[in-house]
């Protein structure tokens, strides 16, 4: 763009357009292909594809969550992935990378236009951003409709979906990925940390994860009474080092000190060793609450590292905080998870007070974590069944033997290409079918199919009019059954 976005502008961050098929230029649009070339689209920078075998462990993993998660009373909530860019603001922090760097926020083409030939600025409604993490927006919900009336029990709440952030893609680290978190909003009580980290172990376990090869790391980063004295203390010292840091650190001395602990710059590392530590700030209440949440992970046998240099990228957490890492197989890119206590995160989005503790874990970075540990995806049986036709003079009863099929529950396809019968068992296989059931003009003048056993190698002759009754009862019935059930059902 030739001119400034005018006032109220964008602060360097990315944005997207939404632009109407017409030039922005008011001239021709250009075309996307050529008399001799089209245009090939691939997925965008930085995304990508889940293609069917990871979309159904996505599936799984998600189930797991809520399975896990909702025996400890969480129950699920679904935000927009597009929020005001003021919600973030506020409460990531404007000085945080994520907000300062790594937001995609949205305007509309009219907007656009607007703001460029006419310098209109789009009102704070207008400016939306995609979500770059679930926090912000769960909060937001919660209180928007009052999820946390006085005197309530808090609000337990756990969300699954994609997060959008501008970063150099790699290994690891996406523009779109997929996180499952959980909320927990009204509590203040160390018992919710605990149970929160315990749960999040858990979960690890539960999907196939050796947590033996997992690191835990905790921290306090204190509260509003000590944790101001320690930030000023923390820039000071950047301050004082400032010829030995790198040109990021020494910025993040004036807005956001304390992720100078996060920088791997080598030269950094060595500078921040020497650095204060927030354990050594911290304020007797703050002592005690972090205390209290070690103790309760060690009468539950929880292993952790106590690391004092630990600290989250976003300004809102409080106190409790932690992450867990990969010990080896991942590279720098380890962390799989991580969150902590936000007691002042209700306020700055102009909520009531409200203590609040979360997490979020990274289904990529999980799944590099799996892999490292020799997981595979396994292969995905799409039907159970397979309807096979002799020729094509019996395809209205197969079809209709198809529907039975699935109104009974169980997967089932047929061949739509007009193959041979051995073509169709090459089928049959390929989709990984444990049936395959002929059809074929003699079967039908004796009211009767052909059933081949995939794994088993064995073929039976079924009675037809006794194996429609019995789908047709299965499908009345609200319990699951499986075709081998039904098969050997029949008298």
């Amino acid at each position: 763009l030739a001119k400034p976005l005018g006032k109220g502008g964008l602060r360097g961050r990315p944005f997207c357009v939404t632009i109407p098929e017409v030039s922005l230029t008011r001239g021709a649009q250009a075309p996307l292909t050529t008399k001799d070339t089209t245009m090939a689209i691939n997925a965008p920078e930085g995304t990508r594809d889940l293609l069917p075998d990871e979309a159904l462990f996505w599936n799984q993993f998600k189930q797991t969550a809520a399975e896990v998660f909702g025996a400890y009373g969480y129950l699920p909530i679904e935000t927009p992935i597009m929020e005001q860019t003021e919600l973030f603001v506020r409460g990531i922090g404007e000085a945080t990378d994520v907000v300062s760097k790594e937001m995609f926020t949205a305007i509309s083409g009219e907007n656009l236009r607007r703001w460029v030939e006419e310098g209109k600025a789009p009102k704070a409604k207008s400016r939306l951003s995609l979500r770059p993490e679930g926090t912000a927006g769960v909060v937001r919900a919660v209180v928007q409709h009052d999820l946390v009336p006085q005197g309530a029990a808090p609000a337990k709440l756990m969300y699954a979906g994609p997060m959008f952030r501008a970063e150099r893609p790699q290994k690891g680290r996406q523009r779109q990925f997929n996180q499952v978190g959980v909320e927990c909003l009204g509590a203040e009580e160390p018992t919710i940390d605990a149970e929160a980290i315990i749960m999040l172990m858990r979960f690890y376990e539960a999907i196939g994860l050796d947590t033996s090869k997992l690191t835990l790391l905790i921290n306090s980063m204190g509260c509003e009474t000590c944790r101001p004295a320690y930030r000023d203390a923390v820039a000071q010292f950047l301050i004082d080092h400032e010829a030995d840091l790198c040109e990021e650190c020494r910025t993040r001395a004036h807005t956001n000190p304390l992720r100078a602990f996060d920088c791997k710059q080598e030269a950094c590392v060595q500078v921040m060793k020497d650095a204060p530590l927030i354990t050594d700030a911290l304020c007797e209440e703050c002592k005690t609450h972090y205390a209290q949440v070690k103790a309760y992970l060690d009468d539950a046998g929880i292993s952790y590292v106590d690391d004092p240099t630990l600290v989250r990228g976003l300004d809102y957490y409080t106190r409790t905080v932690f992450e867990v890492q990969v010990k080896e197989g991942m590279g720098a890119q380890n962390a799989i998870g991580g969150g902590g206590r936000y007691d002042k995160l209700m306020e700055e989005i102009g909520g009531q007070p409200m203590p609040g503790f979360g997490f979020a874990l990274g289904f990529e970075r999980c799944i590099l974590a799996l892999e490292a540990q020799g997981f595979t995806f396994p292969e995905s049986r799409t039907i159970e069944c397979f309807v096979a036709c002799v020729d094509a003079s019996v395809k209205p009863q197969a079809f209709m033997l198809l529907q039975h099929l699935r109104d009974a529950g169980i997967a089932s396809d047929m061949d739509h290409l007009g193959k041979s019968l051995k073509a169709q068992f090459k089928s049959a296989g390929k989709q990984q079918a444990s049936y395959v059931l002929v059809v074929g003009p003699d079967e039908l003048a004796q009211n009767a199919l052909t059933c081949r056993d995939m794994d088993a190698h064995e073929e039976t002759t079924l009675d037809l009019a006794k194996f429609t009754e019995a789908l047709q009862n299965a499908a009345l019935t609200e319990e699951p059954t499986t075709l081998g059930d039904i098969i050997t059902s029949l008298p």
